[in-house]
C-alpha cells in the first residue's frame, strides 16, 4: 500500500515524540488524525500538516477515556476514512520512589501508559482489520530494565512489552504490530515528574547521555511502517550512544 493511500492515527500528538511522528508521515504522505488534549497544539499541527492534497486533523482526545476515543474513531472513519496506521504514543514517565505519596501518580501512569494504548486499540480495531495495517506501540528502554524510583513507569512498560508481543502474534499476518523501545529523548517527558530529587537525577542523565531528538524516533517509526507488506520490523531498541542502561 502506498503511504499516499494510507491514514495515521497518532495519540499523544501534541509534543515530542508524537508530534515529530505526525510530521514524519505527513511528509511520507500520510493523511493523519491527531489525537492529545491540548487542542491548540494540535489544531496548529493539523493547519501546519494539511494542504497540498493531504488531510490532517485535530481531535481533542483524553485515552484515559473510552468515549472519547470512540468519538475518535468515528471521526476518522467519517473524515479520512478510517485508520490504517496506529501510533500508541500517549504517555507519562512521574519517577519517584514507591510510597503512598505516589498513588495518584501510579494510577494515572497505568491508565496513560498501559490501558489508553490497550483501549485506542481496541476502539480502532475494527478499522486497521480491514487492510493491511500497522500497530505501533512506543514503549522504552525502561520496558526492559527496571531501575530504584522507576518502579510503575517500568512496570507500565514492560507490560506494554509483553502485550504487544502476543498482539504480534495473535493479530498476523492483517496487522502488523511494532514495538519502539527509545531511551532517552529530548521530550517534555520530564517536565512532569513533580518528586523534585527523581526530576533532577533525570535531566542531569538526559544531559549526560546527550538525548536524541524526538525526530530520530519520528524517522525509525516512519521506516517501521514504510516497509514492504511482506516485511514486519517487530521490535526496535534505540539509545544515545552515551546511555548505558
Amino acid at each position: 500500500m502506498s503511504a499516499n493511500d494510507r491514514v495515521a492515527v497518532i495519540t499523544g500528538a501534541s509534543s515530542g515524540i508524537g508530534e515529530a511522528t505526525a510530521r514524519a508521515l505527513a511528509r511520507d504522505g500520510m493523511d493523519v488524525a491527531l489525537l492529545a488534549r491540548r487542542r491548540d497544539k494540535i489544531d496548529a499541527l493539523a493547519s501546519e500538516l494539511g494542504g497540498d492534497g493531504r488531510r490532517a486533523i485535530a481531535i481533542e482526545t483524553d485515552v484515559t477515556d473510552r468515549d472519547s476515543l470512540l468519538a475518535a474513531a468515528q471521526r476518522v472513519k467519517d473524515e479520512l476514512g478510517g485508520a490504517d496506521v496506529l501510533v500508541n504514543n500517549a504517555g507519562q514517565m512521574l519517577l519517584a520512589p514507591f510510597s503512598s505519596d505516589q498513588v495518584q501518580e501510579t494510577r494515572r501512569m497505568i491508565e496513560i501508559n498501559l490501558l489508553g494504548a490497550m483501549v485506542a486499540t481496541e476502539v480502532f480495531l475494527e478499522q486497521l482489520r480491514d487492510g493491511p495495517s500497522d500497530l505501533v506501540n512506543i514503549s522504552s528502554v525502561a520496558g526492559r530494565t527496571a531501575r530504584p524510583g522507576n518502579s510503575v513507569y517500568a512496570a507500565t512498560k514492560w507490560g506494554m512489552n509483553g502485550w504487544s508481543e502476543a498482539l504480534r502474534q495473535e493479530l498476523a499476518p492483517e496487522i502488523r504490530v511494532s514495538v519502539i523501545e527509545p531511551g532517552a529523548v529530548a521530550t517534555e517527558l520530564t517536565d512532569h515528574i513533580t518528586d523534585e530529587e527523581a526530576k533532577q537525577g533525570a535531566e542531569q542523565m538526559y544531559q549526560d547521555v546527550d538525548a536524541i531528538s524526538p525526530d530520530e524516533i519520528a524517522e525509525i517509526i516512519a521506516f517501521t511502517v514504510g516497509r514492504p507488506d511482506g516485511v514486519a520490523i517487530n521490535e526496535v531498541l534505540v539509545r544515545p550512544r552515551g546511555q548505558a542502561f
